[in-house]
């Protein structure tokens, strides 16, 4: 049921990994929602069952194209919220969607697709810092073109970190073996999907988050890879053999790797052996922390999440390293 004085949120990017996520949450809390389409995803088979989710929770079908200008302003002068979940291959489409936005003239909120690292705090490395550079410029072009906007900083994503593989397609370790960049003690968060959602969603009509940085960092889902093996282990009963790979041997591996391997051993270093996560206070003037402002969301814990999902085998990491070279 639609809530009376609830904004309007276009999601652009809405059939993607995290976009129907983000859609469902905005329509579950009562937003009217509407998600920008491209009428060839209207006729795709893979993104049937997802567009037939949308209609079943009454969500507004938009024809357009983030490519399209003309279709853009029209679907943004329907909204008052825009949230971007483009791809990285996408990133700098988005000043199109900035363009839009200003000859909108309407929107009171807009979030850019970030939802990873904070990009203004990060040592990122070679394909990893690109990609966070990119964000970084979509950033201060927000702020000087005056645009009221949430930046959310969700860091990883248990549906891509922590699956059985990931698509990540490199050799793997053995099966009874983890990989662990660094000394594995440096702490990590993980979230799910549907909890970065439903804290994004919550924000959109709160003051408290306008011109602000939204971290998702929930105490029982920052916590060290070594906890994370662990957490394993006792679900499952069983007891891996950790193998740990120094820095420079990391970073060896990032500079000889295509993309998109070098990419996420990039990212997975800065977070795991640089701390970028969590080597940082969230201080008032920048930013706020979604577990204490929305107390009331009862979001997945780790350990809820590894007690649920008996697949999930120690993870993202093991197809990043060559086990001929540990």
């Amino acid at each position: 049921m639609e809530n009376v004085g609830s904004s309007k949120i276009l999601i652009i990017g809405a059939t993607g990994f995290v976009g129907k996520f983000m859609v469902e949450a905005s329509a579950k809390a009562g937003h009217p929602t509407f998600a920008l389409v491209r009428e060839s995803t209207l006729s795709d088979p893979a993104k049937s069952s997802i567009i037939q989710k949308f209609k079943t929770l009454g969500v507004n079908l938009v024809l357009g194209d983030i490519r399209d200008h003309k279709s853009l302003v029209m679907a943004i002068k329907k909204v008052d919220v825009v949230i971007s979940i483009v791809s990285h291959m996408q990133l700098d489409d988005q000043y199109k969607v900035i363009s839009a936005i200003k000859e909108a003239g309407n929107v009171k909120r807009f979030f850019p697709s970030e939802f990873g690292n904070d990009v203004d705090r990060t040592h990122a490395v070679e394909e990893g810092h690109d990609i966070f550079d990119s964000k970084v410029h979509i950033r201060r072009t927000i702020e000087a073109e005056g645009i009221p906007h949430t930046y959310v900083v969700a860091n990883f994503f248990t549906g891509h970190f922590l699956p059985t593989w990931s698509d990540l397609h490199a050799i793997t370790a053995p099966i009874d073996t983890v990989v662990i960049l660094g000394d594995g003690n440096t702490k990590v968060v993980l979230n799910t999907e549907e909890d970065i959602a439903t804290y994004t969603i919550r924000s959109v009509d709160d003051p408290r988050t306008l011109n602000k940085i939204l971290y998702v960092r929930p105490p029982a889902n920052t916590l060290s890879y070594n906890d994370l093996v662990s957490l394993w282990e006792k679900h499952h009963s069983e007891i891996l053999k950790r193998v740990y790979v120094s820095e420079e041997k990391v970073l060896k591996y990032i500079k000889e790797s295509s993309f998109p391997i070098n990419m996420g051993l990039s990212i997975c270093h800065s977070a795991y052996l640089k701390g970028d996560h969590t080597n940082y206070e969230i201080k008032p003037s920048f930013g706020v922390e979604a577990s204490v402002l929305y107390p009331d969301v009862k979001y997945t814990t780790l350990d809820e999440f590894f007690h649920h999902n008996d697949a999930c085998t120690p993870f993202y990491l093991n197809q990043l390293i060559l086990v001929n070279d540990i």
